[in-house]
């Protein structure tokens, strides 16, 4: 079995990884991560773990955490993996990265959309930046891959297609998507309690939210995008538009662009959260409007398992020579 670390195991991610690495048939959980939890039982944090981890505890990361690991998972908030990516990489362990710390391609755009220099820029060119469908060929040969974000996944893999067919202006794109609650994380806030979002559907991160430059990175677009919260756990819908360049179908260039993809299904309706539930799938579908010119495309992912978590292990499948699809579904929980 392949010894498995995950560094912020007693988040959200981190429980659904734990999740998944349960039932991936190669990979082990090892060493389990948890500052703030650590000491505890998996099963007392994260209870529907609990019979598989009935005596796992949670550690606090420091030296030899990583002796005997074959794979490192983080799942930590964006700052931290510039701190502890010098020691893995010197390692030489698999390294996939859930945080935002390597996902973009240079220090200053890094430094416009987060707010403060990068800790470590000379690691950045080491980072493979993860999307499976997109980049597969590089996962396979990296050692380090930043997967990418949630938000940015929906987005990107509805409207590159697109853009790469010349169906849309890649100036004229505009992305406006919503998301489940688990999204923020597990820590308390008031703008995420249940009397705040209950009934409520509300929009933040006006013209700046750091998923931003992902899109607009991986499209060669410009991106204006709103974030909304939805009274939801999990769950990603992102409602992208652009002027069309002439009247192609679009829905048959994302046919075309993933007829091979295992985990993105495209669809004659318009998709929902709840058909990606709990699983790694990704449904798209897209319309050209003639009447105002412009491409509509829909994209729904589980942002705890194709917006974090499963594109985690997917690309983890890849850097490790194993089966793509090892341990993930495309079959979402419903009703």
């Amino acid at each position: 079995m392949i010894r498995t670390a995950i560094l912020g195991a007693s988040g959200y991610v981190g429980g659904e990884l734990l999740r998944l690495v349960a039932a991936h048939p190669q990979l082990a959980a090892a060493k389990l991560f948890g500052e703030s939890k650590a000491g505890q039982l998996v099963g007392a944090v994260h209870p529907h773990l609990a019979a598989v981890y009935s005596d796992v505890l949670f550690e606090k990361f420091g030296d030899g955490a990583l002796d005997d690991v074959d794979l490192v998972f983080a799942a930590l908030p964006h700052g931290h993996s510039q701190r502890l990516a010098p020691a893995i990489l010197d390692k030489g362990i698999p390294f996939v990265d859930l945080g935002a710390d390597f996902r973009l391609n240079d220090a200053a755009t890094y430094e416009q959309w987060y707010g403060h220099a990068h800790e470590a820029p000379e690691l950045l060119g080491k980072f493979v930046y993860g999307i499976p469908e997109l980049h597969r060929e590089a996962i396979k040969v990296a050692k380090a891959v930043a997967a990418a974000g949630c938000y940015a996944t929906a987005a990107i893999l509805a409207l590159k297609p697109l853009v790469d067919a010349g169906l849309v202006e890649p100036k004229s794109l505009i992305v406006d998507a919503a998301s489940g609650v688990s999204g923020a994380g597990r820590e308390a806030k008031e703008a995420t309690g249940f009397s705040t979002v209950d009934g409520s559907f509300s929009a933040y991160g006006l013209i700046s939210h750091r998923h931003t430059a992902e899109m607009e990175m991986a499209t060669g677009g410009t991106v204006l995008f709103t974030p909304h919260l939805v009274p939801m756990t999990r769950g990603i819908l992102a409602t992208c538009y652009g002027e069309a360049t002439g009247s192609s179908d679009p829905l048959a260039t994302l046919r075309k662009a993933y007829d091979q993809e295992p985990f993105v299904h495209v669809t004659d309706q318009p998709p929902a959260t709840k058909w990606v539930s709990g699983s790694n799938g990704v449904q798209l579908t897209a319309r050209y409007d003639a009447r105002t010119g412009r491409v509509l495309a829909l994209s729904a992912i589980d942002n705890l398992g194709k917006g974090a978590a499963g594109q985690m292990v997917q690309c983890a499948n890849l850097m490790l020579g194993l089966d793509e699809t090892a341990g993930l579904t495309t079959i979402g929980v419903y009703p």
